[in-house]
C-alpha cells in the first residue's frame, strides 16, 4: 500500500472514493467510481448499529473478498485517509485475506494545501464553504456519517481540489482557447457538430442532389456568415466527412485579374496533393498485400486526393472497356484491383521493371482510347490526362515533382520533358485556356467517382474598390467553371454585404446558380457557444465554471461571433495563466477589482448568478475595507469568514484595462502567423509568376496609405518580359520581376529582361526566383544571363530563399488578414508595426522606410 502526496495524471482517472464508518473494523463502506457512480455498498451483518438495515448486509469477509476485486490498483481517495486506511487494513487481517496494492489519497490533506486559509478542514465544513451539492442538495449534518452519503460528498471534493490543482497550473498549460481559427479545410480543430448541424445538413443534401443530377451539371451554394462565424470551419467539417469518398479543392482569393481560372488550378494541384486517411478495410487490404508480396513490408502511407480520384476513375473506365478486358493482360489488372482500386499503385509491378512499365503503357493507352471516343482528342484535355496517369505511376519523387511542374503548364529542359515522356509545352501556352480544361478534366474524371467539392474562400477583399479587376474577372472565372466544369458542388464563403456587393458585378446567369442554394450562418445560441468553451476547457481537465466566473463567462459569451468568443476566453484565460491584463470591451463589472461594482453596469438580463457573484465579491471588499477596524474593536465575528468565499475569486489575478495595444495585437499574430508559414513552406506548392506580382501589388497597394508610390509596368514592345511592376517612390524607379521558369522560357525571358535593364540604366531592377524551384533546369544560357544581371550596376538576381519568402508571405497575409477581417487592426495602424518587426527586409526597406525611420 502507498500513501500519494500529490495529484497526478493517474489520480484524475483511475481512482475510487470510498468512506467506511467502523471503529477498529468496518461497519459499513461505500466505493464510488471516477464517474460520481455509487458501485459498492455493503453493511456488515450482525453489527448490532446495523440491525435496521435490510439491503447489502454481508459478512465482513465477503465484503472483503469484494473490496480485494474492486480497489486493486487503484488510487483510493479518502477523507481523513488514516483513518480509512486502517479501518480497511485491519478488516483484510481479520478475514485473513491479502491486502491488495493500493495507493491512498486524503482529500482533508489535499484541502490544506489548495484551501490554506480554511477555518477547518472537516468534510462538513469544506462542503459548504464551496457550496458542494449531491442530488441538487448541500451538505446537511443530520445525513453525515452514513458511508453512501460521505463518499458522495468526497467524490464533489475531490474533483472540485482537482479543478483547484489545474487552475495552480494554468501558466505551464498551453491555452486551449488560443487555436480558434481554421485557415483550411485540411486543418485538424475540435469540432463541436451541434454547431450548424441544420446548416451543414443541407451542405450534405446539395452535395447528394449533384450525384443524383441525371445531367451531371455542378451546381452552386452561398455559404453567408460574418467575420469569425465559422465558414471556413464548416468546411472543415465538410473535409473529414467527405475526404474519403469526395475530392474537396480549397481556393484561397485570387490576387491577379490576369490569371484567376490559372490561379484556381494552381490551388487545385495543391488540394490534390493533400493525403487523405485510408479506411480501415482500404488498410487491412493494403497490409495483407503487403504481406502476400513481402512479409514485413510496412504500413501503407495514406495516398492524395489526386492518387484516390485516378484510381477509382480509371477502375471503372478499364472495367467497362472491351478491348482491356478481353486481353490477358487486362484481365490480370482488374483482378489485381478487384477488391481494392489503390492496389493500382501497389500490384502492377515493382517500380522500374518491365512489367511495371508495360502494364502502365497499356493503361495509358486504353484510357486514351476511351478518352477520345468519349470526349475529344482536340485541345488540351487528352494530353493533361496523360500527364496525369504519368505523375500518378511514378514513386520517385523526382519524376513527380518533373510533372507536377508539366501539369501546372510549366515548360520543362527538353531532357526534363524526355525522362517522363511528356511533350513540352510551348512560350505561347494560354495560361487560362489550358488551366479550364485541366479543371474540367478533373470534372470528368469525378463523373465516375464521386462529385468534387470547390471551395472559395477569403473572398472578402475582391469588394475593395483597388481589386475591381480581379472581381470582374473571378464573376467571368465562376461562370466559365459552371459551364464546362460538370459534376462539382461550388461553393463561396462570403459575409452579407459582400454577397450583395458581387451580384452587381457577377452574370445573372452566375449569379442565379450560385445563389441556388444560401445558407446562412447565424451568431449561435449561447448555450451552444457554452458548450464549445466546455469542449475546450475540458481538454485541460477543467470546467469552465471554475476557469471563469460567472461575469467572466457573461463578458465572453457576449462577443458577435464564435470567435470573438473563443479570442475573449483566450484573454482570460493569458490573464489567469501569465497575468496579462484583459483588454475592456464593455464588461459589465471587474470582479476582483479594487473598487465595488456599480450595479446599473450590470446587465439587467444577467442571470442570477452574476447578480450573486457581484453581491458576494461587493461583500468580500466591504469586508477587506473594515477588516482593521473591526480587528481593534473586537468585532471579527460580525464579518464572513475569508474562506467562505468563492476560492475562484480569491486566488483570482485578473485585470482589467484598455483595448490592448495594436502593437501587442500585431506583434502576437506576425509571431504566430511565422510559425505557420515555417510549417508551410515544405508543402506542395505551385509557385505562380502571376500569384507572386498579384501579392506583391497588394503590398504596395497597402503602403500607398504611408508614402507616394505610382505603379505602373516595364515593357518591351510586344515581347514577354517577366511579370513586373515599376515602382516610383521619391524620384527613383526600381522594377520587380518574378521569374520561376525552366528550359527555354526561362532563358528568353531573362534576356528581355536585361534588355530593359540595358535600356532603362536610371531603373534599379531586381529579379527574383523562388528557392524552391532552384532544380529547375535554367540551362547554361540562362545561368550566364543571370551573371549578366548581377554585373550590370542596376541589376540583381534575387534569390527567395526560406527566410526572404516567409518574410513575404507574412506581410502579404497580415494586409489580406485585415482586409479579410479576420484579423481586427486598423491596416494603417498595423503597417509601421509590421515594417518595424521587418525591418531588414528588402521590400520593407524599399517601401516602408518612412515608417521604421
Amino acid at each position: 500500500m502507498q500513501r500519494a502526496k500529490t495529484l497526478n495524471k493517474n489520480s484524475f482517472q483511475n481512482f475510487l472514493v470510498i468512506d467506511t464508518e467502523g471503529v477498529e473494523v468496518l461497519r459499513e463502506i461505500a466505493v464510488i467510481d471516477h464517474q460520481g457512480k455509487l458501485i459498492y455498498e455493503a453493511f456488515v451483518d450482525g453489527h448490532e448499529r446495523n440491525r435496521s438495515i435490510h439491503h447489502s448486509r454481508k459478512s465482513l469477509e465477503q465484503i472483503v473478498r469484494d473490496l480485494a476485486v474492486i480497489i486493486a490498483h487503484k488510487t483510493i481517495v479518502c477523507h481523513y485517509a488514516e483513518h480509512d486506511r486502517g479501518v480497511i487494513s485491519r478488516s483484510f487481517a481479520q478475514a485473513q485475506i491479502p491486502h491488495p496494492q493500493v495507493t491512498y489519497l486524503c482529500t482533508c490533506e489535499l484541502a490544506k494545501t489548495y484551501l490554506p486559509h480554511a477555518q477547518s478542514y472537516a468534510l462538513e465544513h469544506l462542503s459548504k464553504i464551496l457550496n458542494l451539492q449531491v442530488n441538487h442538495q448541500y451538505f446537511h449534518d443530520r445525513h453525515a456519517h452514513v458511508a453512501r452519503y460521505d463518499a458522495h460528498f468526497t467524490y464533489q471534493l475531490y474533483r472540485q481540489l482537482q479543478q483547484l490543482q489545474a487552475m495552480s497550473q494554468l501558466s505551464t498549460t498551453p491555452n486551449p482557447f488560443s487555436s480558434s481559427r481554421v485557415d483550411n479545410p485540411f486543418q485538424d480543430h475540435l469540432d463541436f457538430q451541434e454547431i450548424y448541424a441544420a446548416e451543414f445538413a443541407t451542405l450534405k443534401s446539395v452535395l447528394l442532389d449533384v450525384k443524383n443530377d441525371p445531367n451531371q451539371q455542378s451546381k452552386g451554394a452561398l455559404v453567408i456568415g460574418e467575420a469569425g462565424s465559422g465558414k471556413t470551419h464548416l468546411m472543415m467539417r465538410l473535409a473529414k466527412e467527405f475526404l474519403r469518398t469526395n475530392r474537396l479543392l480549397f481556393i484561397r482569393h485570387p490576387n491577379n485579374a490576369q490569371s484567376v481560372i490559372y490561379h484556381t488550378y494552381s490551388r487545385i494541384l495543391e488540394s490534390f496533393a493533400e493525403r487523405v486517411p485510408l479506411r480501415e478495410q482500404d488498410q487491412n487490404q493494403d497490409q495483407d498485400q503487403n504481406q502476400d508480396q513481402n512479409q514485413g513490408v510496412e504500413k501503407t502511407p495514406a495516398h492524395t486526393q489526386l492518387e484516390l480520384l485516378l484510381s477509382n476513375s480509371l477502375i471503372k473506365i478499364l472495367s467497362s472497356t472491351d478491348k482491356f478486358i478481353n486481353t490477358q493482360k487486362g484481365r490480370d489488372i482488374i483482378a489485381a484491383l478487384e477488391n481494392n482500386s489503390l492496389s493500382l499503385y501497389k500490384r502492377l509491378g515493382a517500380d522500374g521493371t518491365q512489367k511495371n512499365r508495360d502494364n502502365w503503357q497499356s493503361i495509358e493507352k486504353y484510357i486514351n482510347d476511351w478518352w477520345t471516343e468519349r470526349y475529344t482528342g482536340a485541345g488540351y484535355s487528352a494530353t493533361i490526362l496523360k500527364g496525369i496517369i504519368r505523375f500518378c505511376s511514378y514513386t520517385d519523387s523526382g519524376k513527380k515533382e518533373l510533372v507536377r511542374r508539366w501539369l501546372a503548364g510549366h515548360e520543362l529542359d527538353t531532357e526534363e520533358a524526355t525522362s517522363i515522356g511528356l511533350e513540352n509545352w510551348s512560350e505561347n501556352l494560354s495560361r487560362e485556356e489550358f488551366a479550364l480544361e485541366a479543371i474540367s478534366v478533373f470534372g470528368r474524371l469525378s463523373t465516375l467517382d464521386e462529385p468534387l467539392i470547390i471551395v472559395f474562400d477569403q473572398l472578402e477583399s475582391l469588394g475593395l474598390e483597388q481589386n475591381r479587376d480581379i472581381l470582374n474577372s473571378f464573376g467571368s472565372a465562376v461562370k466559365e467553371i459552371l459551364t464546362h466544369v460538370p459534376n462539382s458542388l461550388i461553393i463561396l464563403n462570403l459575409f452579407p454585404d459582400r454577397w450583395q456587393q458581387f451580384q452587381g458585378f457577377f452574370d445573372g446567369s452566375v449569379v442565379d446558380r450560385v445563389s441556388q442554394y444560401t445558407i446562412k450562418l447565424n451568431r449561435p445560441l449561447e448555450t451552444k457557444l457554452k458548450n464549445i468553451l466546455s469542449l475546450k476547457s475540458q481538454s485541460i481537465g477543467l470546467d469552465i465554471e471554475t476557469l471563469f466566473t460567472p461575469l467572466e463567462l457573461g463578458d465572453i459569451l457576449k462577443q458577435k461571433s464564435i470567435r470573438a468568443v473563443l479570442n475573449r476566453a483566450a484573454e482570460y484565460y493569458r490573464s489567469k495563466a501569465h497575468g496579462q491584463p484583459v483588454p475592456k470591451k464593455n464588461i459589465a463589472v471587474n470582479p476582483i477589482s479594487s473598487t465595488i461594482p456599480n450595479p446599473s453596469d450590470i446587465n439587467h438580463n444577467s442571470n442570477v448568478l452574476a447578480r450573486l457573484e457581484m453581491l458576494e465579491t461587493t461583500v468580500r471588499k466591504i469586508a477587506t475595507l473594515l477588516l482593521p477596524f473591526a480587528q481593534g474593536e473586537g468585532l471579527t465575528s460580525f464579518l464572513p469568514p475569508v474562506d467562505s468565499i468563492n476560492p475562484a475569486l480569491v486566488n483570482s489575478n485578473i485585470s482589467l484595462t484598455n483595448p490592448a495595444p495594436e502593437s501587442d495585437i500585431v506583434t502576437t499574430y506576425l509571431s504566430q502567423t511565422r510559425q505557420t508559414l515555417e510549417e508551410e513552406y515544405d508543402q506542395v506548392t505551385v509557385i505562380d509568376d502571376y500569384d507572386d506580382i498579384g501579392k506583391l501589388k497588394a503590398i504596395v497597394n497597402a503602403f500607398q496609405q504611408c508614402q507616394n508610390i505610382e505603379v505602373s509596368q516595364v515593357r518591351l514592345g510586344r515581347s514577354k518580359v517577366p511579370e513586373n511592376l515599376l515602382l516610383t517612390i521619391n524620384h527613383q524607379d526600381w522594377a520587380i520581376a518574378f521569374l520561376n521558369l525552366g528550359g527555354s522560357a526561362f532563358t528568353a525571358k531573362i534576356k528581355r529582361f536585361n534588355e530593359c535593364v540595358s535600356r532603362l540604366s536610371s531603373t534599379n531592377f531586381y529579379l527574383i526566383k523562388d528557392h524552391r524551384s532552384k532544380q529547375i533546369n535554367i540551362g547554361t544560357i540562362g545561368k550566364e544571363n543571370i551573371d549578366i544581371l548581377n554585373k550590370a550596376k542596376n541589376g540583381a538576381f534575387i534569390l527567395f530563399d526560406r527566410q526572404k519568402r516567409i518574410d513575404f508571405e507574412l506581410l502579404y497575409r497580415l494586409i489580406i488578414d485585415i482586409q479579410e477581417q479576420d484579423l481586427e487592426v486598423d491596416l494603417s495602424k498595423a503597417l509601421p508595426i509590421a515594417a518595424r518587426h521587418l525591418r531588414d527586409d528588402w521590400l520593407v526597406q524599399m517601401l516602408g522606410k518612412p515608417l521604421i525611420d
